[in-house]
């Protein structure tokens, strides 16, 4: 079963994970883009007790588009969220995929808020696509 650890930029705030995501998205909404800096946020959710969480983290509770909300854990030195709880989802952590720094993680299976991608963004064809 592979192991992988996701991490903060200074290191402080890490995720070890083992076994694979049971999901890798990519989401495009607002507030995702707002919160990555980044054209949309790309995450994969793994199984709570899969997922061993070392150093302090800040919380953030952001209300998504739709008014669900979801716990952001960032480190307080560098600000880089390592991972986060979506509510109803209570099983499961969501780490962003950049935080792992692995060009060779598997490509996301799902799209979501497909109506506010930026045009030139191109998710792979084989993926779920939700508009």
């Amino acid at each position: 079963m592979p192991a992988r650890l996701a991490s903060c930029s200074c290191g402080q705030l890490t995720a070890q994970v083992v076994g694979e995501p049971v999901r890798i998205s990519i989401c495009h909404c607002l507030a995702c883009q707002r919160r990555t800096g980044s054209v949309f946020g790309e995450q994969a959710r793994f199984p709570r007790e899969c997922v061993s969480i070392s150093g302090v983290s800040s919380e953030y509770v952001r209300v998504g588009d739709e008014g669900s909300q979801a716990k952001f854990h960032f480190c307080p030195k560098c600000g880089s969220t390592v991972y986060y709880e979506p509510e109803g989802l209570e099983d499961f952590l969501a780490i962003p995929v950049g935080a792992f720094a692995d060009p060779s993680f598997p490509a996301p299976r799902v799209s979501v808020y497909e109506s506010r991608k930026h045009q030139w963004v191109v998710p792979p064809p084989e993926a779920e696509h939700i508009t």
